[in-house]
């Protein structure tokens, strides 16, 4: 019984912890709007240089933004852009680390949804930077014809310290909400054939690691016994992936109601969805496998969170289990199996994507080595504190920033005392003071938040 009550609890106690550590480093900071106008920005990465350069979902253009004052520069339009939805469009960028340096690697990386040969797909194409007119040209496609749908995309783009594309892709929404009756396919892994025929339907739900000019690095992980580029699976919808201060990829995902997860992630590992969300406790969450229902068919069931009919096939987290099997360094929030939602609300903060802070000299205090977490349903970014090797998660994140927005990605000027964040232009948030509210502060822009405390 005490182990229930306490769950019931940890979002309070959680919230109290955060909101005293907030007032305390929210203090030392100052809030701005850099620039106003985006249509949706979606990704904000700080270029080479020294532009953010930002991805508009719903316009279809990638923009360069003066961090000075603001101005904004149209590098691209991509007319062959889809947008239909909430969650298509141009997602993912990831601009070389040389570009403008003389190394010849002039590039920017997007990623997209497009008509394919079978409908909606993802593409990731590559543009040259022509420096002297500030625009994108010469696009190549470097992979086509990827998993795309209405919901759980992924799409953000990194470029490692190793020279290889790491792209996210989420598992199509399948077994959830309007796609209840499609089959989950984060744990499905490619045959060879389908790899030979370049069949990438089973890159639902994984994180992939491609050579620059989109095909299989010779050191990707052999699963199965069949190398693909897929480099981890078993993910529900990452959204934020960045690189650390040695190398350690991290990743953060939408959880269903709760466990948002941040992961460390690793070559060959199964991060457990859809069987587990979060740790593989049992707590708080039943895989339910709507699109095996029988002898009643999915198509003649209503689907519902809280009422599942007994013809839908389910399994309890820790009744699975599987050799490659990686938990995450930390979930916002976990609870237990009385958590009473429809009273307290999702245990989530949607994470958006996610930052990782490793200034030292002149930067934040106690800020090195911390991963921030961009989050749309709270109208707040979140700080965890790592291990010094950055494997583990260290204490509870803390709250920081705290407005009516939608926090949608980051950026941090190289200095280290400037976080840059965009926002959507519509949605549902958590205002100032707790309540639910559409009205958002700063809509469509990148605000910034400057720290002014002392080193």
């Amino acid at each position: 019984m005490e182990r229930y009550i306490a769950a019931f609890v940890l979002l309070g106690l959680i919230q109290f912890s955060s909101d005293s550590a907030q007032s305390r480093e929210d203090d030392a900071f100052s809030l701005g709007v850099l620039t106003t106008g985006l249509q949706y920005p979606w990704e904000i990465s700080w270029g080479p240089d020294d532009y953010i350069w930002v991805t508009e979902r719903t316009a279809k253009r990638v923009t360069r933004v003066n961090p000075i004052d603001g101005s904004k520069e149209v590098a691209v339009t991509i007319d062959e852009v889809i947008q239909n939805v909430a969650q298509d469009g141009l997602l993912g960028l990831a601009v070389h680390p040389e570009l403008g340096k003389g190394s010849g690697a002039d590039y920017a990386y997007v990623a997209y949804t497009y008509l394919g040969q079978m409908g909606l797909r993802l593409k990731v194409r590559r543009f040259s930077f022509d420096s002297a007119r500030h625009t994108l040209e010469d696009p190549f496609d470097i992979i086509t014809e990827l998993p795309a749908h209405d919901d759980h995309l992924g799409g953000r783009l990194a470029i490692g310290p190793d020279e290889k594309l790491y792209l996210t892709i989420g598992d199509q929404g399948g077994n959830w909400l309007q796609n209840y009756c499609n089959p989950n396919l984060a744990q499905e892994l490619p045959t060879a054939g389908e790899v030979q025929l370049q069949d990438w339907g089973s890159y639902q739900g994984k994180v992939l690691r491609l050579n620059l000019d989109g095909s299989i690095p010779v050191d990707n992980p052999s699963l199965n016994g069949v190398q693909s580029h897929i480099f981890s699976y078993g993910h529900r919808n990452p959204q934020g992936l960045v690189f650390g201060r040695d190398g350690a990829l991290y990743a953060s995902e939408h959880g269903p109601s709760t466990d948002d997860e941040l992961n460390l992630v690793e070559s060959g590992k199964n991060y457990g969805w859809p069987q587990v969300a979060g740790y593989r406790d049992g707590q708080a969450y039943v895989y339910f496998n709507w699109s095996a229902s029988e002898p009643e068919s999915c198509s003649d069931l209503v689907f519902s969170t809280s009422e599942v009919p007994p013809s839908v096939p389910s399994e309890t987290e820790d009744s699975w289990s599987h050799s490659d099997f990686q938990p995450p360094i930390q979930t916002l929030f976990t609870v237990s199996s009385g958590y009473d939602f429809a009273a307290q609300g999702g245990a989530t903060i949607a994470p958006s994507s996610l930052g990782v802070y490793t200034t030292r000299e002149g930067g934040i205090p106690g800020w090195a080595d911390s991963l921030l977490v961009p989050g749309m349903i709270k109208g707040r970014m979140y700080r965890q504190q790592l291990s010094a090797d950055g494997s583990s998660a260290v204490g509870e994140p803390v709250e920081l920033f705290r407005t009516a927005n939608r926090y949608r990605d980051i950026a941090i000027h190289p200095n280290g005392r400037t976080i840059y964040v965009a926002t959507d232009n519509a949605g549902r948030t958590t205002g100032v003071t707790g309540e639910m509210t559409q009205v958002l502060d700063h809509p469509g822009a990148i605000v910034q938040f400057h720290y002014t405390g002392q080193e």
